[in-house]
């Protein structure tokens, strides 16, 4: 009777019942179970371009982005959405830099050029924690970053002290916002004694220091929003395991497949 409806021979379907699916078809069945099994690995937090990345370098292949892409959206595989939130903190400057950096966010060698901001997470009954961090624009990598229950100068300067502590001889451009902890001296001394160059975002300008917000925005989507987190020791644990994973694991494709850190020791 279907045959009849759809005007189909009863041949052809039993030829359609009885035929061999082509190497293609069968080459997708195997890149689903693949990217269901990475999907579910990741928590979701891949989309198509970072999908297609792993696996080409898990199977030694070279798949193309717009087939995983369309394989992803017949099984209903995407990633998670990225909540974006803005806050911004009025401070009276004791030292206000230039805008050096000019949105230049290109770097030609590692410590050349970094960027630093502040960040606000809650876990619990409404408590809050703060993370500060340094990435360096040459390879994403984060350079140093410190944890901690307040928002104060501590934080900031713990955070400079260690990223300072690693060079060797070089001299990197450090640029942040206009927060109170960057416009402070004590800030300011720290930069000259490592013979550095400071620069700051414009008034109201979040997109002087985009890659930064970029990475808080990554951070939050693939880490941050997918748990509740009831103390800070909870929260603590999954910022490091997931600054590890960022600069160890995840690949990026600007940075030809490869994670920062392999990236980096590259360009070393």
């Amino acid at each position: 009777m279907l045959c009849e409806i759809a005007r189909l021979a009863r041949s052809a379907y039993y030829k359609w019942l009885k035929r061999i699916p082509s190497m293609r078809e069968r080459q997708n069945e195997e890149l689903v179970e693949e990217m269901k099994a990475l999907h579910e690995e990741v928590k979701g937090i891949y989309g198509y371009r970072r999908i297609t990345m792993t696996l080409n370098r898990k199977l030694g292949k070279s798949f193309n982005h717009k087939r995983i892409y369309r394989l992803m959206k017949i099984v209903g595989i995407q990633s998670v959405i990225r909540k974006k939130k803005k806050r911004y903190k009025k401070s009276t400057p004791q030292h206000v830099a230039e805008n050096v950096l000019n949105r230049k966010f290109q770097a030609e060698n590692p410590n050349e050029k970094w960027v630093t901001d502040v960040t606000e997470f809650k876990y619990g009954e409404a408590k809050k924690a703060y993370l500060s961090a340094i990435k360096d624009l040459h390879d994403g990598t984060i350079v140093s970053y410190v944890f901690g229950h307040s928002n104060n100068n501590k934080l900031v300067f713990d955070t400079l002290d260690q990223a300072t502590a690693l060079l060797n001889g070089d001299r990197p451009l450090i640029h942040s916002d206009r927060g109170f902890q960057y416009t402070h001296l004590g800030f300011k001394r720290r930069i000259d004694q490592a013979q550095m160059t400071q620069s700051m975002s414009r008034v109201g300008r979040c997109i002087d220091n985009g890659p930064m917000e970029s990475f808080w925005g990554t951070l939050k989507s693939e880490k941050y929003y997918l748990e509740k987190y009831k103390t800070f020791e909870e929260l603590s644990a999954a910022i490091d395991e997931y600054i590890y994973f960022y600069n160890h694991e995840r690949y990026q494709k600007r940075l030809n497949g490869l994670s920062p850190l392999e990236y980096r020791a590259k360009a070393a």
